[in-house]
């Protein structure tokens, strides 16, 4: 048996909002971002739902270690303590220790960290294969290839099937709901990166992979298109917010301006339940504060 299969982690009760990848190959079990440790609950079903439990997993491959996609992890290795967790190099200090990730995150979502992500566990050293991109993994009969995508995160890593064409890239391609065209940036800080996002796209499209598995949410099945699209919408927000924060009075009063403008550009393309839908998978307020600090390291870079 060779398979992908799309679960729906029903984060904070919504469809389509966070996608864990489950691959199974020859008797080997895998899953690529399982999620926030919020969605465990759900994440257990969805096993279930198909015949496993998570002690029938061999693995958890991180693109990343924000919480929304790796949060679960330690979790999963405390129940399965035999999991091999696949994390890029700068991301694997955060996993055994996630203290100041968790800091970092409770600056961000200081009255609802809890109720989104759920409990953060530490994952034990020898539980981790570090990655720096340029690795093949042979998972079952399932060949994966390894690249180093940053931009999004300076951690981040996609996984390449050889077999399907599939490409998991995490943030990498942004957000878009299957079902919709859509697509838009997630950009939190605190190391979003333009210029090396472009590297990463350039990385992604020389794979020519047939399509794009997206944490948020699913399947896009043109990636040339797709990622020509996205580049263009998040260079548009960065000059977006540039030019918000040469003239607004203070960071909240640019915040509100960043947002009121996005939300009304993403209403433009969605109905309107899908609008709020977006809005919140990629955390508007969050992509503002992102491209804000990302604008102010390269204007103190420069000067």
């Amino acid at each position: 048996m060779h398979s992908i299969t799309s679960l729906d982690n029903l984060w904070m009760g919504w469809p389509r909002s966070i996608a864990a990848a489950l691959l199974e190959s020859d008797g080997h079990r895998a899953v690529i971002d399982p999620g926030p440790g919020s969605t465990l609950g759900t994440l257990h079903q969805q096993l279930q739902a198909r015949g496993i439990g998570v002690g029938d997993l061999d693995a958890i491959l991180l693109t990343h270690i924000h919480l929304d996609h790796a949060g679960a992890t330690g979790s999963l290795v405390r129940e399965n303590p035999r999991l091999a967790v696949y994390v890029h190099k700068n991301g694997a200090p955060h996993m055994i220790d996630p203290s100041k990730l968790l800091a970092s995150a409770q600056r961000l979502w200081p009255n609802d960290l809890q109720r989104l992500f759920g409990e953060t566990l530490s994952v034990p050293a020898e539980n981790l294969r570090i990655l720096e991109g340029g690795e093949n993994l042979t998972l079952g009969s399932r060949q994966l290839g390894v690249v180093y995508t940053p931009g999004h995160a300076a951690h981040h890593v996609s996984y390449f099937d050889k077999t399907e064409g599939v490409a998991f890239v995490g943030d990498t391609a942004g957000v878009r709901i299957e079902g919709n065209s859509f697509v838009m940036p997630a950009t939190p800080p605190p190391d979003i990166d333009l210029d090396l996002w472009d590297t990463s796209f350039a990385a992604i499209l020389e794979h020519k992979p047939a399509r794009l598995f997206l944490t948020h949410f699913g399947y896009s099945d043109n990636p040339r298109e797709h990622i020509v699209l996205f580049r263009e919408r998040l260079h548009c927000w960065a000059a977006l917010t540039a030019e918000i924060l040469r003239s607004a009075a203070s960071e909240s009063a640019a915040m509100d301006s960043f947002m009121s403008a996005t939300y009304a550009e993403i209403a433009q393309h969605l109905p309107a339940g899908e609008a709020e839908h977006y809005a919140f998978s990629a955390g508007l307020n969050l992509s503002f504060l992102g491209l804000a600090r990302y604008l102010g390291k390269r204007a103190a870079a420069v000067s």
